[in-house]
């Protein structure tokens, strides 16, 4: 017979097993739809747009970089807390408007790509994808 405790350990571990089982077929599902041609191709037509987009925004938004720069140079938190939430974890992508400016502005979201170009895109993705 077994114990409340020992039930309640098995419980636990099959339902992480189950998680584990489903994040990993779901991540097997992403990883096949990347790799298709269209939505590759697709992907990379959306980058060069937002690539496009940055520049041509970056006269203009280059201070809210420079002012983001700063406040990570200095640990300015107050500074830093002020900032879109907007963000491409995977990318490298950090919004440095302020928070709101997609209403206020009607400005897309606008940063540096992690290797250091202008880029600006439209909504947000978690950070872990």
């Amino acid at each position: 017979m077994t114990t409340p405790e020992e039930e309640r350990r098995v419980q636990d571990a099959v339902r992480r097993h189950a998680r584990t089982r489903a994040f990993a077929e779901a991540e097997g599902v992403i990883s096949a739809v990347l790799a298709d041609p269209g939505v590759r191709e697709a992907r990379q037509r959306v980058e060069a747009a937002e690539t496009e987009l940055g520049m041509e925004l970056e006269a203009r938004l280059q201070p809210f970089q420079d002012r983001y720069d700063q406040a990570v140079a200095e640990g300015y938190a107050d500074g830093l807390a002020g900032l879109c939430g907007g963000k491409h974890g995977r990318w490298g992508r950090i919004c440095v408007l302020p928070d709101g400016h997609e209403t206020s502005m009607e400005e897309p979201h606008w940063g540096r790509n992690g290797e250091g170009r202008p880029i600006a895109w439209v909504g947000s993705a978690p950070d872990d994808w």
